[in-house]
């Protein structure tokens, strides 16, 4: 996050880490020891608007990160599940639907990015 200066840029970064952390506005205002109109006031101009969703985007960032350095451990899970002759049928028939979703989706992803690389490439004339 880009670092804002003076006290009010020092309060704003906190706002919004509290706006990222905290459930409601009020409890985010409180936290940083402010009033709840202030982050609403913040919330109006496009400085405040650009910073938090730059922060956001940070965030959401280094969760898929994490969820991606998960993403191996659940494949082996669902096919142990679908492999493992003794658990229940229900279970092994969710994991093998489960698996066949995400690899349906993965090749869907990929058809339409496919799809949209060719449309840039006819839209800038190199196509």
């Amino acid at each position: 996050m880009k670092a804002l200066e003076g006290k009010k840029g020092k309060k704003q970064e906190l706002a919004i880490i509290a706006l990222l952390t905290e459930p409601t506005i009020k409890q985010a205002a409180e936290k940083v020891g402010i009033g709840e109109t202030t982050i609403y006031r913040w919330l109006q101009t496009d400085s405040f608007q650009q910073l938090f969703r730059s922060a956001k985007n940070q965030a959401v960032s280094q969760a898929t990160a994490r969820l991606q350095q998960s993403s191996t451990l659940a494949v082996e899970t669902l096919n142990e599940v679908m492999r493992e002759k003794r658990a229940p049928a229900m279970a092994r028939v969710t994991a093998a639907k489960t698996v066949l979703e995400f690899c349906y989706k993965a090749y869907e992803i990929d058809e339409i990015k496919d799809r949209l690389d060719k449309l840039e490439e006819v839209a800038e004339g190199t196509g």
